[in-house]
């Protein structure tokens, strides 16, 4: 299913760096097996916190640092489309000489992949798309709203729930401008992410820790929607969710995969928002379960 003139690394992501169009593009590599390009959510979060190690048993991963992310480029325009994340995303696959990847995009970089898909109709070997939705406008923010309100109602008993959607406010309307201020939020924030917050590994506390965040602040306000034209994605689709992800739940991964024509809707029990770091066992097995079948 695929080609590539690179080795990858087994073990610490290798990073490497493309300038396309005099912007810097960083990316990291690792794994072996049949290559899926990874993009983060946000827009704004940094790659590691993508990091699956069990993926990488059975692929090779690209975790793509996006523009306006971590060591790439801001853009200098702050004009950040999804058009143009997805065209510096296939700029790394040709670079690297994947022919046909996967992509698997989290969240924001799940609107990423579903532009991809429409951008280069026949170049994806297969597109997971990972507590995602099909639009970036205030239909998603009303649904989240009102999803966080269930997530207190569920651990109405604990302040921390409570306190999370506090900090939901806090950050949609601007309260947290700077890196430091988000990461604040975020912590605060965090026990909405997951399905049980109070029940994670201990690695969990690491993984927390290692969390990053970018913010370019010439970056533009953007409104992005496809659902007109789910129906012309041709590619093979996984849609991943969490049964309790106020972010991107259940609500938009149903309409995709209604729209979407060659799809499978894998719903997590459950879950939350990171299902890699919350069930990375199972996560992973559906992931390459669709790799399996969109690869026969």
């Amino acid at each position: 299913m695929t080609s590539s003139n690179f080795q990858a690394s087994i073990g610490t992501p290798a990073m490497h760096e493309l300038v396309i169009d005099g912007i810097r593009q960083v990316y990291h590599i690792a794994g072996e097996g049949p290559v899926c390009l990874v993009h983060a959510g946000g827009p704004g979060f940094h790659w590691g916190y993508m990091r699956m190690p069990l993926l990488e048993k059975s692929m090779t991963v690209i975790y793509l640092e996006a523009v306006g992310t971590g060591n790439s480029d801001n853009l200098p325009d702050g004009d950040y489309t999804m058009p143009k994340y997805a065209y510096f995303a296939h700029k790394v696959a040709e670079h690297i000489g994947a022919h046909q990847p996967f992509f698997l995009g989290h969240s924001h970089g799940g609107f990423v992949g579903l532009q991809y898909a429409l951008d280069y109709p026949d170049e994806l070997g297969g597109l997971i798309l990972y507590s995602s939705a099909p639009c970036m406008n205030q239909d998603l923010g009303m649904e989240q709203v009102q999803q966080l309100e269930i997530f207190t109602q569920r651990w109405a008993d604990l302040p921390e729930a409570q306190d999370a959607k506090q900090a939901w406010m806090d950050m949609i309307t601007g309260k947290a401008q700077d890196r430091e201020a988000i990461l604040k939020v975020l912590g605060r924030l965090m026990p909405a992410f997951f399905g049980n917050y109070w029940k994670l590994s201990e690695g969990f506390n690491e993984w927390q820790a290692s969390l990053d965040f970018s913010v370019d602040p010439n970056r533009k306000p953007y409104m992005w929607d496809v659902r007109d034209t789910l129906e012309t994605i041709q590619t093979r689709t996984l849609i991943l969710v969490g049964e309790y992800d106020f972010n991107c739940g259940p609500r938009w991964a149903k309409e995709m995969d209604e729209k979407i024509p060659a799809s499978q809707l894998v719903m997590f029990e459950q879950g939350g928002h990171m299902n890699h770091v919350e069930m990375p066992q199972e996560f992973v097995k559906a992931v390459i379960d669709f790799v399996s079948q969109a690869s026969k």
